[in-house]
């Protein structure tokens, strides 16, 4: 049936040969196979819909054909049972991809035929990859699950995907309480959304620093001691809350925290040979002997830190990098006042005296 509709330049559809017409005799069915169930799809005028997004819609009746409603099993096919679904549970309003355009009036015939309410309906545009393509399982995660194990937040997930297809105004940012009181169907987008791995980033990182510190900590504890880290040997709300301006997801949160809750590593020759030479060390020995009698918090540390600069004579990065080599075994960290208060001053003693 297929080969004959191309040969002639047709589409490929059903012909309607058990079709049943006052008159009509039908063929015997074939005995080699098992007959379905088709819907006798109305061929004279035309379906049509007021889409949500897309405005007027109509298909002549004629492109219908009778769509198949069960297979030679017995079992009820797509079309048919989500008609009979929304009927069942009183579905006002569908709201889905435009690759389903073309099911719609289908499966408005067939609520008409069984005298059910037609629900309001609107397609929304695709949603593309960073390449143009539509997006697909090639792009990467395929679970919602995966989000949550790469660090993605729910409010940041749900702002993201919201801001995806629709917009209120130039709000890039909203709660979940201000979409529900914002959406309106007629301001979801008609063109193709680009998923965007950078952007989504960019709103997780909003809410990442905005959450909560001690709902932040519960969050990361789980993921540092899956990295073989002991969140015991620190004031995990209070790493979070430092270093979580930096984070775009929990996962980096959680990797950055590691170097409050790992184990404490020295820096290699290299560092120790490149920071660390005989006046860094003077600098670090300085710093140690007045910092017994410190008062430990941030302000105080700055403070012996900014009196050490004048005194030798030296800016930030000559006393703040051999610091962290010494306290950190690394050259990059937030601000070091913050780490050493978080190390806490007998750690810091201790690292400094064993790297002079």
């Amino acid at each position: 049936m297929r080969e004959r509709a191309r040969a002639t330049g047709q589409k490929p559809r059903y012909d309607g040969t058990w079709r049943p017409e006052t008159g009509k005799k039908l063929p015997p069915i074939p005995v080699d196979r098992k007959p379905v169930v088709r819907f006798k799809s109305p061929q004279d005028g035309a379906t049509a819909w007021v889409d949500l997004v897309k405005g007027p819609i109509s298909f002549d009746n004629t492109e219908l054909d009778d769509l198949v409603i069960a297979r030679p099993d017995g079992t009820p096919t797509y079309n048919f049972c989500v008609v009979v679904d929304d009927w069942d549970m009183r579905i006002t309003h569908v709201l889905r991809g435009d690759d389903h355009v073309n099911n719609t009036p289908r499966q408005i015939t067939i609520l008409r035929a069984l005298g059910a309410p037609i629900p309001e309906y609107g397609h929304v545009p695709m949603i593309l990859g960073p390449d143009g393509e539509k997006l697909s399982k090639r792009h990467g995660a395929v679970s919602v699950m995966e989000y949550d194990r790469d660090g993605y937040l729910p409010e940041g997930m749900i702002n993201y995907l919201a801001r995806l297809g629709w917009s209120h105004g130039d709000d890039e940012l909203f709660t979940r309480e201000q979409l529900v009181a914002w959406f309106d169907p007629q301001h979801l987008s008609k063109s193709a959304a680009q998923w965007d791995p950078k952007k989504l980033n960019w709103v997780n990182a909003h809410y990442i620093k905005h959450y909560d510190d001690h709902m932040l900590a519960k969050l990361v504890a789980p993921r540092v001691t899956a990295r073989g880290g002991d969140t015991q040997r620190t004031d995990l709300v209070a790493v979070v809350k430092l270093l979580k301006d930096r984070a775009e997801t929990l996962e980096q949160l959680a990797e950055a925290a590691m170097l409050f809750c790992d184990t404490f590593t020295p820096a290699n020759d290299d560092l120790r040979a490149q920071h660390l030479t005989e006046a860094a060390r003077q600098v670090l020995g300085d710093f140690a002997k007045q910092a017994e009698a410190l008062a430990w918090n941030r302000v105080e540390i700055a403070a012996l830190i900014k009196s050490l600069l004048t005194t030798h004579g030296l800016k930030m990065p000559q006393v703040a990098i051999p610091l962290r080599v010494a306290v950190a075994g690394t050259t990059q960290t937030p601000a070091i006042d913050a780490v050493l208060e978080i190390l806490g001053k007998q750690t810091v003693l201790e690292r400094i005296a064993t790297a002079v």
